[in-house]
């Protein structure tokens, strides 16, 4: 059977802005037979997310991920449908999911390796296993939970980074659940602090590329900031440290801004930054999620509960084709999405 796949092209430099090119689509022959513990899968719905950046470099820089190989089958977070199976526990239908599934419209992967998953903790929308009730939403969820130190009742302000990406959207909305009395969004577009103040429960929102962030951070956290939830770092994260509260925190889910540039994860901060840091006892500890698969089954049903409850609202944009990973994947990275960035591959979820 020939199906297609997307390999890596080119690689963007460390110091590179990854584009759609470095990607290229080709053809590849499935075999006709699967060997026992084996699955073959139609995929459904992929994920880009800034953290594959890195793998676009030859070093990651990191010893949890691993680098894309040139003219190889690129891979990350991924979910579809068992057409075939020779695994005890997996059979024809099952929906299933993995953090390496291959950019391919067909393929067989070993049973071991997936994780199967039930659409009515969905509502049937399966994408959202990739976002807001997957691992974005498990390291917003986690994150605030293990590094934020928020207490019901106990009034703090939230600044949330990358507040209308995968994590930022979500993140804010926990942080009005788990009791935070005031959440402020940062992000690049009207149209974007519009969706955070109307639909997300976001108290205020600011515009980063037209507003005057310091300025705009003061009137929107009159008693300063308890907890900052950093997506972005750089400037951005400069501007609300300086404007954090002693005994504040750091939670640290992305430091996209600096994802083209070749410095450490995460990145220093500024000597200026890093005496304001130390002056008022701020927390800023490196948060990895794989840290915490202990914690990622009852996350995922609560991240559930509170979806079916009309609390947690979810916003994705879907790009359709496989041929448009890497345009998807460009966009992404420059902020062309809101909520999670998704790619369907295939929405014929019958057999």
């Amino acid at each position: 059977m020939i199906v297609q796949r997307v390999v890596l092209n080119s690689r963007p430099g460390k110091n590179g802005n990854p584009v759609a090119e470095n990607f290229r689509m080709e053809e590849v022959c499935l075999p006709d037979n699967i060997n026992e513990g084996q699955v073959q899968v139609r995929t459904l719905y992929l994920s880009v997310d800034p953290y594959m950046r890195c793998r676009m470099n030859e070093d990651t820089g990191t010893d949890y991920i691993t680098p894309w190989q040139l003219s190889q089958v690129v891979d990350g977070g991924g979910i579809g449908i068992i057409e075939e199976s020779k695994h005890t526990n997996l059979t024809k239908g099952d929906f299933v999911t993995s953090f390496y599934w291959p950019w391919q419209t067909k393929v067989i992967l070993d049973g071991n390796n997936l994780e199967k998953v039930d659409p009515q903790l969905v509502n049937g929308h399966l994408s959202y296993f990739l976002g807001a009730i997957g691992m974005p939403g498990l390291t917003s969820l986690i994150g605030i939970q293990e590094k934020g130190h928020i207490t019901a009742g106990s009034k703090k302000t939230m600044v949330v980074s990358g507040a209308a990406g995968a994590c930022g959207s979500v993140a804010g909305q926990i942080g009005h659940l788990l009791g935070c009395s005031r959440v402020v969004g940062i992000c690049g577009t009207h149209e974007k602090c519009v969706l955070l103040t109307s639909e997300l429960g976001f108290d205020a929102a600011i515009n980063y590329k037209k507003e005057n962030v310091a300025e705009q951070l003061r009137e929107s956290c009159p008693a300063g900031v308890d907890v900052y939830f950093d997506n972005v770092g750089g400037n951005i994260s400069d501007t609300v440290i300086s404007q954090m509260n002693e005994n504040s925190h750091i939670i640290l889910c992305g430091q996209i801004s600096q994802y083209n540039k070749d410095v450490p994860y995460p990145p220093p901060l500024s000597p200026a930054i890093e005496a304001i840091q130390k002056e008022r006892n701020i927390t800023r500890e490196r948060f990895l999620v794989l840290n915490y698969k202990d914690k990622f089954e009852p996350g995922i049903l609560q991240l559930s509960q509170w979806f079916k409850e009309g609390k947690l609202k979810i916003k994705e944009t879907v790009i359709n084709g496989l041929e448009n990973m890497g345009a998807a994947f460009q966009s992404m990275m420059t902020g062309g999405n809101i909520g999670k960035q998704i790619v369907c591959i295939s929405e014929e979820i019958s057999l």
